[in-house]
């Protein structure tokens, strides 16, 4: 079988850089489906990305589709002469060529051919188009007079089999070897000569790294180099670092300073300053302490780098005054007198202001406190606080830093340390794997502001629907399930949906806690299947249904650990015979000992009560589950010596309740019958 590499570059307009590796990767993986489709083999695929370019290099692509048997299914034997004959018409043959086999127990005609394979070049045309199409773009654009969307215009395109040329018109574009280099240094044109030495040649001739990957790695190893070089340490946050890589094909960082004064402002601010509109990184002393320096990428490499320090610096010094301006205006107003100006802002249609909302956090976070035994007074105050740093101009500039902004003014303000690390956190955590709020109150008042949301937004139909979660209450429920476990908080979660949509307006339906319970134990079951907890563990639990989401966690885990212990198989067997016998039966814990005749039985009525107080007053649930393995010999003893179902009704009786009073201890950690 013949193969060669082929070769697709789409030139560009700068792409925007918080798509190029979703729009690098749907490239390449349109084009294995459409080579898949065609039934093309082919060997390693490579994607490249810059700024201006989307490439895709594949390696031993077949260049000649198999011969294939096209068979195609008529009518049946018995079937009228006419639609027979308009079969034979439509596949261009006479009913003589037909061909007659058996079909699911009936016979049919069919027409058989053997079609030879396509050469490859002349498929690639409408593979590339249709894979380029395929490219998932929310706002495309159209440019100059030609009938061409796409997410920025298109400059050229290379189509390359080998060192020959693919003849193709894609996007308006006539496929060639010529790409292009940096804009304003080096060769602004140059050929490829084979398709495989792609990634060397873009080096070569203009020192651009076509791999996503690579160029990423080279540019950490730059910015840790420059802030070595400036005795600090560069904080390195990976998306930043995704998006600088995204925005330079020739990349190098240098260091720049700004006025020391402007680190009295709160370092968050500067920080935010630096990240979103300049694309900087921040670095740090040996204390972490921010210094008065960052780090920038340049896309060119200059004989004068002095220049472009000069002109960052320049650019910076605008965006820290504004911050530091921000700062000074902001504390001169406190926080309290900016509540009513929460009145004014829609939180959401049906669920009032934000004014609303604050009071409704301010009412649920003092709930919270007093059952898991926090600060009602500080939980409560930093609640009714938490949303005030929205109407602020440094938050309507920045506005990621939401909280982290009204924990600063509240300390500005006075208020109890409590208080200002409650509100600074309350957001927490942001997203998966972020950290939780560090104190009581704080988790009080982060709970209480994704509960309201997450109720509000339910509580007037909005809730998450198949894929669609417009609100992201899928990531909300999960932080708010992360702080009940990971903080061991015993709350009752449907108590506390219920007291939640309480707190809202009439429009939202007070009868939807029971579905909003459901969609909080679907994500808690998502949570424990990516830490690898059976999930016959987690429905053994959901079963027994435990009032908080902490005691379900320890339910869970114990039974998790438990059912990978041999010692287990004998107690869900123990359980499935009770079962079995309770079966239809009508029973109660109601046991009279005096009617108990023999041994047997009497042993499992102590054995089983001094189970029943040990476990009673435990929530160590492991030990519990051992605890009930010691009833296992007991209970088989029972099954040899005992006859359940006698004649005498009232001995009967109390032997059923007997052991619906052992199963009722296998029911109070988890219905292990789910695990057989």
């Amino acid at each position: 079988m013949n193969t060669n590499d082929f070769l697709l570059e789409l030139g560009t307009e700068e792409l925007p850089p918080k798509l190029l590796k979703q729009l690098s990767t749907a490239l390449s993986r349109n084009l294995i489906e459409q080579l898949d489709d065609f039934k093309l083999s082919y060997g390693k695929v490579e994607n490249f990305a810059t700024p201006r370019r989307l490439a895709v290099l594949i390696s031993a692509l077949q260049l000649q589709q198999d011969d294939q048997m096209i068979e195609r299914k008529g009518p049946s034997v018995s079937a009228p002469d006419q639609a027979v004959d308009g079969f034979a018409k439509s596949c261009g043959v006479s009913r003589d060529d037909l061909t007659q086999k058996e079909f699911s127990g009936s016979n049919y005609y069919f027409f058989s051919k053997e079609q030879k394979g396509l050469n490859t070049q002349d498929l690639l045309e409408n593979i590339v188009d249709t894979a380029i199409k395929k490219i998932p773009i929310t706002r495309a654009m159209r440019w100059s007079d030609l009938d061409f969307t796409f997410v920025r215009p298109t400059h050229w395109l290379i189509m390359m089999l080998g060192a020959d040329v693919v003849p193709a018109i894609v996007m308006g574009l006539t496929s060639g070897n010529i790409t292009r280099g940096m804009r304003f240094t080096g060769e602004q044109e140059f050929s490829i000569a084979n398709a495989s030495e792609y990634q060397k040649t873009l080096m070569e001739k203009a020192q651009i790294e076509v791999d996503f990957d690579t160029r990423k790695a080279t540019i950490r190893e730059q910015v840790i180099q420059v802030a070595d070089d400036n005795q600090a340490t560069a904080v390195i946050d990976e998306f930043l670092l995704d998006e600088v890589c995204a925005l330079v094909e020739y990349p190098k960082a240098f260091s720049g300073g700004f006025d020391e004064r402007f680190l009295a402002v709160p370092e968050e601010a500067l920080i935010s300053a630096m990240k979103s509109h300049q694309k900087y990184f921040h670095m740090l002393d040996k204390n972490d302490k921010l210094l008065p320096v960052f780090i920038s990428v340049a896309n060119i490499e200059s004989s004068d780098l002095s220049v472009i320090i000069d002109g960052n610096e320049r650019v910076i010094r605008p965006r820290l005054t504004d911050s530091e301006f921000f700062w000074e205006q902001d504390k001169s107003v406190t926080l309290m007198s900016r509540l009513s100006k929460l009145d004014s802002i829609l939180f959401m249609k049906s669920l009032g202001s934000m004014g609303d909302k604050a009071k409704r956090i301010e009412k649920l976070s003092g709930y919270i406190a007093n059952v898991i035994g926090a600060n009602e007074k500080h939980s409560a105050r930093a609640g009714l606080l938490a949303k005030t740093d929205l109407v602020t101009d440094m938050v309507g500039e920045f506005a990621d830093l939401q909280g982290v902004m009204g924990g600063y003014y509240a300390k500005n303000d006075g208020e109890d340390n409590t208080v200002v690390t409650a509100i600074s956190e309350h957001y927490h955590p942001r997203f998966a794997g972020d950290t939780l709020p560090s104190t009581q109150e704080g988790l009080c008042v982060a709970i209480a502001d994704k509960l309201d949301t997450i109720t509000g937004i339910y509580g007037i139909g909005q809730g998450p629907t198949g894929s669609k979660d417009p609100y992201a209450l899928r990531r909300m429920a999960l932080g708010l399930l992360r702080m009940m476990v990971e903080g061991e908080l015993k709350l009752d979660l449907k108590v506390l949906i219920t007291h939640s949509l309480e707190l809202h307006a009439s429009e939202v339906d007070r009868g939807s806690a029971d579905d909003i319970y459901k969609f909080m134990m679907d994500r808690l079951r998502a949570y424990y299947k990516e830490k690898k907890v059976s999930g016959k563990a987690f429905e053994a639990v959901l079963a027994v249904s435990p009032e908080s989401p902490y005691d379900f966690h320890l339910r869970v885990e114990a039974l998790n650990n438990f059912s990978q212990d041999k010692a287990s198989e004998s107690l869900i067997e123990a359980n499935k015979r009770i079962a079995n016998i309770l079966k239809d039966s009508v029973v109660s814990l109601k046991i009279d000992e005096s009617i108990l005749v023999e041994n047997a039985e009497k042993n499992l009525y102590q054995a089983t009560k001094k189970v029943a107080k040990h476990n009673a007053t435990s929530t160590d649930y492991t030990a519990n589950m051992y605890e009930l393995i010691t009833l296992k010999d007991t209970i088989d003893t029972f099954f040899d010596e005992v006859m359940v179902n006698t004649d005498n009704a009232d001995l009967k009786q109390v032997r059923l309740n007997l052991i619906n009073w052992v199963r009722s201890l296998f029911l109070s950690v988890a219905d292990i019958s789910y695990l057989s």
